[in-house]
Parts: structure tokens; C-alpha cells; sequence
């Protein structure tokens, strides 16, 4: 007995002794929950530092780059593929990975990394329309409030500065199709946003306060995003365009060159962790793809507007798509001269 208690301790020790040190996330702005990281820092006696981004391009081309020292990343869906495709990401082992089978079945064998080989879910949720309805009171569910927008809204609009979301918004507003390379439809968007420019105010990530404090009247945005602007500002609203939306999830993958890989592994697996999970949901409000979360969710968001799609309103979602490199590449013309 007294072998089996010593050798258990030194295990201890040096599974201890693994954990201790630091942990470089590279994350979206104002995305990660404090209480978390807090959270995992007491458990594990690491210490948690964490860059933002503004998005998934300037993720990307900071990680292509080298040298950035960051152990995690948390792109987009659409971006994974285009991080593995690059060699940039460390290959998941599951059984290492305690909390593996929390994954949400649905968000388990996803299209953009089958089987969760490279990544596993951060947050979820949707692209639509962020609107003051004191400044306007039409219908919030529409896209031409960004696209065409009236009056009252021109010189007041903000547009996240996500090629992905705000592209194909327009696409599916002009009627085209998700990751469409139709060179009439994508003249049609090209012509649809440079017109609609005129009308914005800024294309800026952090968004929330601006709302808050009413120096925003719309713009395209993500529903948690939103729903935390309304928790400031009662006269915020989000809305889902009936020419459709898209429906995104963010991914924590370890980067192939990180240098603190067992405090990451501990990371991915910490988050998957049900309780863990409903805290990124509450600080950033979105939901999380683990399974078991709910029961630690915030009550408000079982019921909010932001979370709950309108059932007529469903129809609209699409899934969304890493697009063919050709067809990105178009994209990325049009998206380099609207930033101009």
C-alpha cells in the first residue's frame, strides 16, 4: 500500500508540475469569460494570457506569419479547413480528452473538421441585423435596413468587418446562393455594398457599447453580440433576415507550433466541461455545443429573442460553408475594395 500511495503521489506530482506555467490564447475581442479563465487558472496554476482579433483574416494571417507565440486559436468553421489545409493546426487525440463525448452530436461530425480531429466547439450562433427600434420602427428582419437602408438609419450603420457574414448576406439578399461564384449575382453584390457604403458609419468589431449608448441606430452583427447590447439598452432588437442568415460556430483549436501543448490540451478539455461551457455562454451569449450545458445557462437565455429563431423565420438559416478557392478569392476583391 504504502508503494501504491507513493507512486500515485508522484504521478500527482508530475501531472501537477505538466500544468504549471502559461497558456497564449488568440481569441475574438471581449469573447472570452474572465470567471472561466479565472476558473481554469486556480485548477490547473497556469497563467492565461489572451490577445484579441478583430477576424477570422486576421487570425489567420498572424498565425501564417510565425513567430506570434499563441498556443490556441478559435476561428470560425468556415476557416478551419483553410487552418488545416495550411498545416497550422495540431492534430486532437480524444483520448486524452476526458470531456471529448460532451461534444453535442449535432456539432460532433461537423463538415468543416469531420470527427473533431482539429478542433472542438467554442460558441454558436447567427448573423443578422442589430437595430435601435427607437430610431426605427420597420420591420427588423430584413437585410435592406443594412443593404438599402431608410433615412433615419443612413450615416448610422456599423458592418461587422467579417468577409464571410456580411458577403454572403448580400449574396442571398440579391438572391444568389451560399459561396455562389455566378459572376452576374457577385456584379450584383459588388454593386449592392459599394452603394450601401455610403449609407455606413464604420465597419468595427467592437460594437456593443456603441449601441448601448445609442451611437449606433443598426448594422450587421452576431446575435450574442447583440443580446448584450440590449441587456444595456432595452431599445436594442436583433433581427433575422428573410432573405436568409447564417448560422456559424467558433472553434478552440491548438496551433501546430505551440509551446505549451499539455496546458492546451488541459484548456480544450477544460471547456468542455458542461459547467464550463454555460459560463463562455453567459459572459458572451451564445450557445456552446456541449452537451449538459443547459442546466447551467442563464435563465434569460432559454427565452431571448437572440437565441430563439421566430419559427417562421427558421426557413431562412443557412449552414455556414468554407467556399472553393476560386470562389474566395472573388470575395476577397470585393471585400479589399468595400474596405477602401
Amino acid at each position: 500500500m504504502k508503494t501504491f500511495l507513493t507512486t500515485t503521489a508522484l504521478v500527482a506530482v508530475a501531472s501537477a508540475a505538466l500544468a504549471e506555467g502559461e497558456l497564449n490564447i488568440y481569441n475574438w475581442g471581449n469573447y472570452t469569460s474572465p470567471e472561466m479563465i479565472e476558473k481554469f487558472e486556480k485548477e490547473h496554476d497556469v497563467k492565461v494570457t489572451i490577445t484579441d482579433y478583430d477576424s477570422n483574416d486576421t487570425a489567420l494571417a498572424k498565425i501564417k506569419a510565425g513567430g506570434h507565440g499563441f498556443d490556441i486559436v478559435v476561428p470560425s468553421g468556415t476557416y478551419i479547413p483553410i487552418f488545416v489545409g495550411e498545416n497550422l493546426l495540431m492534430e486532437l487525440d480524444p483520448s486524452e480528452l476526458s470531456n471529448h463525448g460532451n461534444i453535442d452530436p449535432q456539432w460532433m461530425d461537423v463538415k468543416f473538421d469531420p470527427g473533431r480531429k482539429f478542433s472542438v466547439p467554442w460558441q454558436w450562433g447567427t448573423v443578422g441585423v442589430t437595430v435601435n427600434t427607437a430610431v426605427y420602427g420597420g420591420d427588423i428582419n430584413d437585410a435592406a435596413i443594412i443593404l438599402d437602408p431608410p433615412e433615419e438609419l443612413k450615416g448610422k450603420i456599423n458592418v461587422v468587418p467579417e468577409m464571410n457574414d456580411v458577403m454572403g448576406m448580400a449574396i442571398h439578399y440579391v438572391g444568389g446562393e451560399t459561396c455562389t461564384g455566378d459572376k452576374e449575382v457577385l456584379k450584383k453584390v459588388r454593386d449592392v455594398l459599394v452603394e450601401a457604403k455610403k449609407n455606413w458609419l464604420s465597419m468595427d468589431y467592437g460594437n456593443i457599447e456603441k449601441y448601448a449608448k445609442g451611437d449606433l441606430a443598426a448594422g450587421v452583427n452576431w446575435n450574442g453580440a447583440s443580446m448584450r447590447a440590449r441587456d444595456q439598452n432595452a431599445d436594442i432588437a436583433f433581427g433575422y433576415p428573410k432573405t436568409g442568415y447564417p448560422v456559424w460556430m467558433d472553434n478552440a483549436a491548438i496551433l501546430a507550433d505551440a509551446k505549451n501543448v499539455d496546458n492546451a490540451k488541459l484548456f480544450v478539455n477544460f471547456i468542455m466541461e458542461p459547467e464550463n461551457a454555460a459560463m463562455l455562454s453567459a459572459f458572451a451569449k451564445y450557445a456552446n455545443g456541449i452537451a449538459g450545458s443547459e442546466e447551467f445557462m442563464p435563465e434569460e437565455m432559454k427565452s431571448a429573442p437572440e437565441i430563439v429563431v421566430p419559427a417562421d423565420l427558421k426557413s431562412a438559416a443557412y449552414i455556414a460553408e468554407t467556399c472553393p478557392p476560386e470562389v474566395s478569392k472573388i470575395y476577397t476583391q470585393i471585400w479589399t475594395e468595400l474596405q477602401k
